[in-house]
């Protein structure tokens, strides 16, 4: 077939960026054409988005590709992360700063929702794990916070679906990333309507919720003049980061569980890809999550917290005047002594510290261990417990859908820690595949294609990927060290 592009808007936690796949019938490449930073923003001590901002560079983004491209590009699509979300009055005027998922308003909204609609009743509903980021406990903060805003509310819409409406005007919700917002029936896949109600949630505001790979309309006119690129089909992918990574998978056993995936970057999602969620009460006691795939499938997995830790320790060096680049800071891992601190990753401490390495330090402390001094230790603290925390989640997945799972995929920007990645081979004793690291945006340009015709499968996706993509593997090693250094990990999580 003659090459097409497919643009995507791709949109993380710390940078942004406008890429093309170009798409030639076997192998798939990708092209950058605008970077531009992200994050949270404090204005008078709260989080929020500047989604205003992210808005103008990405139109600036689209506008470069166009001039690239020469008219052959066939579709748009955008992905994020999970859980923020933007509400419109009638007049579509944003209701109010998006929040950013990490401030405090969240901080004991989960009791309060819980003597109202019990856990095992909200996830026998949603199936999705408890976290106090999650959008339902983000409503009921804003209800007791601002609920004349809240009254407003005409139309509820995910941050990739608001940037789709800004690109075409649409109204709708795409399933992966409703399923973050612990507010959508894991069984009819549509919203938790009748739960919503029991916390005086306004229901009218939810708009349907649409698949991977619809079509929602052209460019708005005034987009299209701007960008240069006329009337673009504006396609929903996978919105959800994690969802399009997933696609991305380079896999051969699309259809089986026994394969897991580590979505490696600031957060770690790792998880098996399933047909069905489970909403087992082994499955709420272990906090397993189900979050929507493509295809109508599962994604059976767990948060953990992830390279978060490295990141903060980074800025926390930074501050005390050693700005020392990632490469460096893995490097120096390396050359630290093994198994001398551990921590669980996951403890509410790191979720959001003033100075990671403080936060360490003292769990360290608490724990009766010896509190890292250098930075090499402070990170190697925090990757062999990020590593470990894998072994744990992948025995409860196994002990969850009753399979084997015999190889581990990790894709996405946190491949590039090869430290890691060994780790994680030799704390769960499986073969590690590497790559790719732009899966989210290989997902989201892929996903395109399919809905265009160019793609007949999710398994064909994968092939795509694999003939395309440079993996790298790895295998296990000193089984017994980290055997040992599990059974304290265990306690650790325990104490």
């Amino acid at each position: 077939m003659a090459e097409k592009t497919y643009l995507a808007v791709d949109l993380g936690a710390e940078s942004g960026r406008v890429m093309a796949g170009r798409f030639d019938g076997r192998k798939i490449s990708l092209e950058q054409f605008h970077r531009f930073p992200n994050g949270p923003v404090n204005i008078g001590g709260t989080l929020r988005w500047n989604l205003t901002s992210l808005w103008t560079q990405i139109q600036n983004g689209l506008r470069e590709a166009a001039s690239k491209l020469n008219g052959t590009a066939v579709s748009v699509g955008v992905d994020t992360w999970g859980v923020d979300f933007v509400l419109l009055n009638k007049n579509d005027e944003m209701l109010g700063l998006p929040w950013n998922h990490r401030d405090s308003r969240t901080d004991k909204m989960m009791p309060k929702a819980f003597s109202r609609v019990s856990r095992a009743e909200i996830f026998a509903e949603t199936g999705l794990q408890f976290m106090q980021i999650n959008s339902l406990y983000q409503l009921l903060a804003m209800a007791e916070r601002d609920p004349e805003l809240l009254a407003q509310a005409r139309r509820f819409l995910m941050v990739p679906d608001f940037f789709h409406w800004c690109l075409s005007g649409s109204r709708v919700v795409e399933f992966t990333n409703a399923t973050t917002t612990q507010m959508l029936n894991a069984t009819t896949r549509n919203w938790a309507f009748d739960m919503l109600r029991k916390f005086e949630i306004p229901t009218d505001m939810f708009p349907e919720v649409v698949s991977p790979g619809t079509n929602l309309g052209t460019l708005r006119k005034e987009v299209a003049e701007f960008t240069g690129l006329g009337k673009l089909n504006v396609v929903t992918p996978a919105t959800h980061d994690t969802g399009a990574a997933v696609v991305a998978c380079p896999t051969a056993n699309t259809g089986k569980a026994n394969w897991a995936y580590i979505s490696s970057g600031t957060w770690s999602l790792m998880g098996v890809e399933i047909q069905n969620a489970i909403l087992t009460p082994k499955a709420l006691e272990r906090n397993i999550t189900n979050e929507g795939g493509v295809d109508g499938t599962y994604r059976l997995l767990k948060n953990i917290m992830g390279l978060w830790l490295v990141q903060r320790c980074k800025v926390a060096f930074a501050a005390r005047g050693k700005d020392i680049s990632y490469a460096d800071l893995t490097r120096l891992a390396a050359e630290s002594q093994p198994f001398r601190s551990l921590v669980d990753p996951d403890k509410a401490v790191f979720l959001g510290p003033a100075d990671m390495t403080v936060a360490i330090a003292d769990e360290c402390r608490r724990t009766g261990q010896p509190v890292p001094e250098t930075e090499g230790q402070f990170v190697h603290c925090a990757l062999e417990s990020l590593a470990l925390k894998y072994r744990m989640v992948l025995g409860w997945l196994e002990e969850l859908t009753g399979e084997t799972v015999e190889v581990i995929h990790i894709v996405g920007g946190g491949t590039q820690n090869q430290l890691l990645n060994q780790f994680t081979s030799d704390a769960c004793q499986r073969p590690v595949f590497a790559g790719p690291i732009e899966a989210t945006a290989l997902g989201n340009v892929l996903l395109q294609a399919r809905a265009n015709g160019d793609i007949s499968s999710l398994s064909e996706i994968r092939d795509v990927v694999r003939s395309s993509e440079a993996i790298g593997e790895y295998t296990p090693k000193d089984s017994a060290s980290w055997n040992d250094a599990w059974g304290r990990f265990q306690e650790l999580c325990n104490s």
